[in-house]
């Protein structure tokens, strides 16, 4: 799948609520998006998996979201077909200084839960971009405890 191709399977994603570390979407369900029997394909879920998790950590300021390590999904309802609409809820975890961690909610039509994700990036390097909007993102370690703290304050 090339860049185009990749982008245009997301390109009718609606982000419906953002605030720092937590994102709320939508997906029309187009054909592109279904498997053979005309329902949401798996592969759809596990790419906005990843796509809604960088976006979690994007709504809290890092320019660059890091590489991601592990991507899991777990399937319970059909998650629609062609004309629906589907809607997921995404939110950061856990955000340290080499990992970060995310978790999103997939709901059909009918408001059942479709699916669950869990997406873990590698963030080390993302923190050393000069795009980053805020300093207040660094996580800092409390001393003896080896605690990180965030802050959830994001400049515009």
């Amino acid at each position: 799948m090339s860049k185009t191709t990749a982008l245009k399977f997301v390109e009718s994603l609606r982000i419906t609520n953002a605030t720092p570390g937590q994102v709320s979407f939508t997906l029309p369900i187009t054909q592109q998006h279904t498997n053979r029997l005309g329902i949401l394909h798996g592969a759809t879920l596990a790419t906005l998996v990843d796509t809604s998790g960088s976006l979690a950590l994007a709504s809290r300021g890092l320019y660059s979201t890091g590489v991601s390590t592990d991507i899991s999904v777990t399937y319970l309802n059909a998650g629609g077909r062609e004309g629906d609409t589907l809607r997921g809820e995404v939110r950061c975890d856990k955000f340290g200084k080499t990992l970060a961690f995310t978790s999103v909610s997939f709901f059909n039509q009918k408001d059942e839960l479709v699916a669950r994700g869990s997406h873990t990036k590698f963030v080390a390097q993302a923190w050393k971009d000069e795009r980053n909007r805020t300093e207040e993102l660094r996580p800092e370690v409390e001393e003896g405890s080896g605690s990180v703290k965030t802050s959830h304050v994001v400049k515009g």
